[in-house]
């Protein structure tokens, strides 16, 4: 047993020396975000639009304050729509419900258009990207397409629905449609050969290279098709509802204009705005982690 200890001391004392023995520990602490660049930050995003929003109001203050002026000034609108603004979801009956409900009512009828055309907007550009004649024959019939206005869809999709909401979903889905094909389309035209080439080598079918080449390649066409659908999907389903009725916001500022109640609409005007803000602001995030993902791969 001695010679077995001194033999073990001899080799630990031959052993080199590892350099974190060595050296000091040299990690940093995690960089803590500061109070003043977290303020810099919100100046440089809220203060400009904030500054150009107080000077637009004010110059709309002065313009429709005046005796022969025909639209309601800012102070007029707060004093007579000040329920719709600070409450948006109250509910005293069937038409008489807050903007907020009005809004997830038309958001519903967009997701269920909307959700449709992704899918089949998607699918139809894979095909025809993947066919040269497919996208000569069809493409300018699909440029043609996507210039006829959403109402212009609008008689025939209540002949052949005999029902308003049915129509307002098919309103927004083909004109949401188009953009989303012809993207995907392009996307899928514009991959590049060495990812067909080691598909090929791979010997991936149809269905592994549409979810492990072609989907991830194309993906910024893909998204960049699927914000102009949903911004036109969100302008469709407004004009839809002024014409369809129902409790939607499109239909509410039509009947807030039979009633001459400009406050309310310009109020409306305001949440669609802000919700067609976030919309597209949504589906562009869904995007860049999408894309970012697939650029890491």
């Amino acid at each position: 047993m001695p010679a077995l200890a001194r033999t073990e001391k001899i080799a630990t004392a031959q052993l080199p020396k590892t350099s974190a023995s060595v050296l000091p520990f040299s990690g940093r602490p995690a960089t803590k975000t500061k109070p003043k660049q977290i303020a810099v930050a919100l100046a440089r995003n809220v203060l400009p639009p904030l500054v150009v929003l107080i000077v637009i109001l004010t110059i709309w203050q002065i313009l429709c304050s005046g005796a022969g002026a025909t639209l309601p000034p800012p102070s007029q609108v707060w004093e007579e729509s000040y329920d719709l603004i600070a409450y948006p979801f109250f509910d005293y009956g069937s038409q008489d419900i807050g903007l907020g409900w009005r809004v997830l009512i038309s958001l519903q009828r967009v997701a269920y258009g909307f959700g449709l055309a992704a899918i089949t907007g998607v699918f139809i550009g894979a095909v025809i990207g993947q066919s040269v004649w497919a996208m000569r024959g069809l493409d300018p019939i699909f440029q043609i397409l996507r210039t006829v206005p959403p109402l212009a869809w609008l008689p025939l999709s209540l002949a052949a629905f005999q029902d308003s909401n049915p129509s307002a979903i098919f309103v927004i889905f083909i004109t949401s449609i188009w953009p989303v094909i012809i993207n995907t389309a392009v996307g899928v035209r514009n991959i590049p050969q060495d990812y067909r080439n080691v598909a090929k080598v791979l010997c991936l079918n149809q269905f592994e290279f549409f979810f492990k080449i072609m989907l991830p390649s194309a993906a910024p066409y893909i998204f960049t098709g699927l914000r102009i659908g949903v911004g036109l999907s969100w302008l469709a389903i407004v004009a839809a509802e002024m014409l369809t009725g129902g409790v939607g916001i499109g239909f509410f500022i039509w009947d807030a204009w039979n009633s001459s109640r400009l406050p309310d609409i310009i109020v409306a005007l305001v949440y669609i705005g802000v919700v067609g803000f976030i919309l597209d602001k949504l589906v562009s995030a869904v995007g860049s982690i999408v894309t970012r993902g697939a650029s890491a791969n």
